[in-house]
C-alpha cells in the first residue's frame, strides 16, 4: 500500500485556487451545517459534485476548512445560520446535526425562499420525541419493539417484570445517541428509570429486541424516495459491543444482513407507509429518513429508531458509495422532485474506524495535538483517507483534538476484507495522546 502526506502549503495552495476560479465557475453554492465527521463527509461528496460551486460551512472544523470556507456561527443559532445563508446567496443548506431540525431552521429557511435539506420541525419530531416516533409507528403498523410509558406514579419494578431482560430505556431528549441504556441489571435498570422521570418527566421502557442491527438512509420528499445503501453502526465503547453507548465508534456498508429479500421488507413494512403518511402532510418531508433496524434470525425487519438527518458515522461510509452528483440529489429533495433524480452507487465496501478521545464516551481530553491526518493509501482500486471530526487549529496552526469523536479512518474497496486492513493502516498512522478505537469494526460481516 501507498501512504502519503500531502504538506499544508500544498492545500493552501489547492484552496486559494478554489476561490480564484469561484467567479467564474457556475454551480451551485452550498451551506452545511454541523461540525463532525458527518459534515466533512458531505464536503467531500459535495466536493466532488460537478454541480457544485463552492462550499461553505457553519462552524466547520479543521477538515471542512480544507474544502471551503468555515463560519464561526453555531448550529444551534438558528437565527444566526439563517442570516448567513442570506448573506451569503446560498443555492442550498444542507441541515447535520437535528437540534436545528428540531428547532426549525428548515422553516425559517423556506420562509426566505433558501432550499434546505432537511425536514421541516414537524416531522423532525420523529427523532425529536421518541414517543412521537412510537405512537407514529403504532398508527401505521410499523414493526417495532413494545414499550411502556413510566411517569412518577408507576410501578417501576412491576414494568421491568414484564419484560425479560436485557432492558432497554430510551429518555425522551435529544441525547447525541445516548440518551438510551440497554442492561441486563435489574439496579441498574431501575437507577436509571427514576433518574430520567425525574428530570423529563417520563421514560420509555422498551422491550429487547433480538438479531442483527442495520441502518438505512432514505432521501424523500412529496414526490418519492432513494433507499442508499444499507450500513452497520458499532455502538458500544469496546470490542465485541461491550461497554456504554456512544455517538458511534466505526461503521461499513453496505451490511450483508440487508440482503434483497430484507430490503423488500423494510420498503414494504416501513418505508413505504411512513413515506405515503409524510408525504400527505401539509408541510412534506424533505430531507433524509435515518431507518434504525434491528432484523431478527428469519429476515423480519423492526424500527428500533428513526432519526431525520444522516447518521454519523454511517454517512461517511455511505456517501463515497454515491457515484452520481450528491448536489443534485440534494438539492432535488430540498426542492420536492427527488422522483425525478436516478442515481447510481458503487458495488464497493467501505468501512469507517473512529478515533476517540481519551475519555470518551465521557469527559474528554481536548486540546492535544494530532499527526498523520493527511495520510492517505492509494492502490489499486482501494482508497483510503481521513474524515476529520472533533478537530481544530491552535493559535500556532497545529491542528489539535477539539472533541470526544476527533477524526475517522475511512477507506473504499473491492472487497470488505481490503477495505477494513486499510481503514486500520491510516488509522495506526494517527498520533494523538490517550486516543482510542474499536480494533472489530466489520466484525459481524467478516
Amino acid at each position: 500500500m501507498i501512504l502519503f502526506r500531502i504538506s499544508r502549503d500544498l492545500r493552501l495552495q489547492c484552496i486559494n485556487l478554489l476561490v480564484d476560479c469561484d467567479s467564474v465557475m457556475p454551480g451551485l453554492k452550498v451551506l452545511i451545517v454541523g461540525s463532525g465527521g458527518r459534515e466533512h463527509a458531505l464536503a467531500i461528496g459535495l466536493s466532488n459534485s460537478p454541480s457544485v460551486e463552492s462550499i461553505h460551512t457553519c462552524p466547520g472544523n479543521a477538515g471542512t476548512a480544507m474544502l471551503g470556507v468555515n463560519h464561526a456561527v453555531p448550529a444551534s443559532d438558528v437565527n444566526a445560520v439563517v442570516e448567513l445563508a442570506i448573506e451569503l446567496s446560498v443555492d442550498l443548506v444542507v441541515v447535520g446535526p437535528e437540534a436545528p431540525l428540531v428547532s426549525g431552521i428548515s422553516d425559517s429557511l423556506r420562509e426566505k425562499g433558501i432550499p434546505s435539506f432537511g425536514p421541516h420541525s414537524e416531522g423532525a419530531e420523529l427523532e425529536g420525541s421518541k414517543l412521537h416516533a412510537k405512537q407514529m409507528m403504532e398508527q401505521l403498523r410499523i414493526p417495532t419493539a413494545g414499550v411502556q410509558i413510566l411517569k412518577p406514579d408507576s410501578d417501576i419494578d412491576a414494568a421491568l417484570s414484564r419484560y425479560s431482560p436485557p432492558w432497554v430505556i430510551k429518555r425522551d431528549v435529544l441525547a447525541a445517541g445516548k440518551g438510551v441504556v440497554v442492561t441486563s441489571n435489574f439496579q441498574e435498570a431501575n437507577a436509571f428509570i427514576q433518574e430520567s422521570i425525574t428530570t423529563d418527566g417520563f421514560v420509555l421502557l422498551e422491550e429487547f429486541l433480538t438479531g442483527e442491527e442495520a441502518s438505512m438512509l432514505v432521501i424523500m420528499d412529496e414526490s418519492g424516495y432513494i433507499c442508499l445503501p444499507a450500513s452497520q453502526d458499532h455502538k458500544r465503547v469496546g470490542e465485541g459491543d461491550t461497554g456504554p453507548n456512544t455517538g458511534g465508534m466505526g461503521a461499513y456498508a453496505p451490511a450483508p444482513v440487508v440482503t434483497d429479500s430484507v430490503k423488500q421488507r423494510v420498503i414494504q413494512e416501513i418505508v413505504n407507509p411512513m413515506h405515503h403518511h409524510l408525504r400527505n402532510q401539509p408541510i412534506p418531508y424533505r430531507g433524509v429518513l435515518y431507518v434504525g433496524l434491528m432484523i431478527n434470525d428469519e429476515g423480519a425487519p423492526s424500527v428500533v429508531e428513526y432519526n431525520v438527518r444522516f447518521g454519523d458515522p454511517e454517512t461517511q461510509v455511505t456517501i463515497p458509495l454515491i457515484e452520481s452528483d450528491l448536489g443534485e440529489m440534494l438539492l432535488a429533495a430540498a426542492e420536492g422532485r427527488i422522483a425525478d433524480y436516478q442515481p447510481t452507487f458503487s458495488n464497493k465496501s467501505a468501512v469507517t474506524v473512529v478515533l476517540a478521545s481519551e475519555g470518551y464516551p465521557g469527559p474528554s481530553k481536548t486540546g492535544r495535538e494530532i499527526t498523520g491526518e493527511n495520510t492517505r493509501i492509494e492502490e489499486g482500486e482501494i482508497v483510503a483517507f481521513v474524515h476529520q471530526a472533533g478537530t481544530s487549529r491552535n493559535d500556532e496552526g497545529k491542528l489539535v483534538s477539539s472533541g470526544g469523536r476527533v477524526l475517522s479512518a475511512t477507506a473504499v474497496a473491492s472487497e470488505l476484507p481490503s477495505a477494513v486492513d486499510a481503514a486500520y493502516a491510516i488509522i495506526e498512522e494517527i498520533n494523538l495522546q490517550g486516543s482510542h478505537y474499536r480494533g472489530d469494526i466489520a466484525y459481524r460481516a467478516l
